[in-house]
């Protein structure tokens, strides 16, 4: 899937997993040779794109299907006809351990892997108890869906009867931030650390409303934690930590107002469902204050 944020993102994606089919998501910013590797490594059938984002794949093999616009030979156009029910596209429903989407890791410290994220997964990161009482009625989805918080700006609002606020497409600036949270009310979202920062420093305001800020990806800077209070004294900033393997988040800590830790906020404790491990090089949990690498498993895991 190639396309542009809009709400036609949004009812693709909704669409290929009410059916049982497999998505892999694909940003208009890889390079060309990246885009390549993830469609030869997954054996794709067809990609779903648009008008704006099918010259990224003009000269690749793979048949597309371009939504809002006639298609050019050898492209699919969607036809307007009634579609078939569900039923008949998968007969026997959607298996909880069946693969919803293949998400693919940065590749920061060697070739991109895929990571075969299930049903189960995805449900479990949705219905975790903390996201219940309220805080995420409208939840901003402006991620690429190729990095996987966009996993909870899409489905943890869906899953629980909230609003999925879609930003503008292409890369937001503060600005448009702003606008965008204050004009629709969002009451939820997530930053990376290094978004939350700038945002802190040019337009904290713009949180005044919000409810829950989810932050994380690199370290979460407690200079930008007591900025935010003193402006949005109302406002829970949560530090959320999880690789791609661990559907999105397998970590996370509200912050206590004031905060009065140290320079960098902590990861907290396990989501629901979650287990987390210090250990040392045997595999053996280590005691307090040592150091240990982090090992992780439960519902999350993909």
């Amino acid at each position: 899937v190639l396309l542009r944020r809009s709400v036609e993102t949004v009812t693709t994606v909704l669409a290929l997993a009410k059916v049982g089919a497999v998505h892999v998501p694909l940003d208009d910013r890889y390079p060309a040779e990246r885009i390549r590797h993830v469609l030869t490594d997954t054996g794709v059938s067809l990609i779903v794109t648009d008008e704006a984002s099918r010259s990224r794949l003009a000269s690749l093999p793979t048949d597309l299907l371009v939504i809002g616009r006639h298609s050019r030979q050898g492209e699919y156009e969607v036809p307007n006809v009634a579609a078939p029910s569900i039923e008949r596209c998968n007969p026997g429903g959607v298996a909880p351990d069946a693969a919803v989407y293949v998400m693919y890791t940065s590749g920061s410290t060697g070739v991109p892997k895929g990571v075969v994220v299930s049903h189960r997964n995805v449900a479990a990161l949705a219905l975790d108890p903390r996201f219940d009482g309220g805080a995420h009625e409208r939840v901003l989805l402006h991620s690429p869906t190729a990095f996987d918080a966009s996993t909870y700006e899409l489905w943890v609002p869906l899953l629980n009867g909230g609003t999925v606020v879609v930003a503008p497409a292409g890369d937001l600036d503060v600005p448009t931030l702003q606008q965008v949270i204050t004009g629709q009310r969002v009451t939820a979202l997530w930053l990376t650390s290094s978004l939350f920062d700038v945002v802190v420093e040019h337009a904290p305001e713009c949180l005044a409303s919000v409810r829950q800020v989810w932050t994380g990806g690199e370290a979460v800077s407690a200079v930008s934690v007591r900025r935010v209070q003193e402006v949005c004294p109302s406002v829970t900033v949560v530090d959320g930590y999880g690789p791609t393997e661990t559907t999105t988040f397998a970590t996370c800590h509200p912050v206590t107002r004031p905060y009065t830790g140290g320079p960098v906020v902590p990861i907290g404790r396990p989501m629901a469902n979650m287990r987390t491990y210090v250990l040392d090089g045997g595999l053996q949990p280590v005691v307090p204050g040592v150091i240990g690498e982090l090992h992780i498993g439960g519902a999350g895991l993909a």
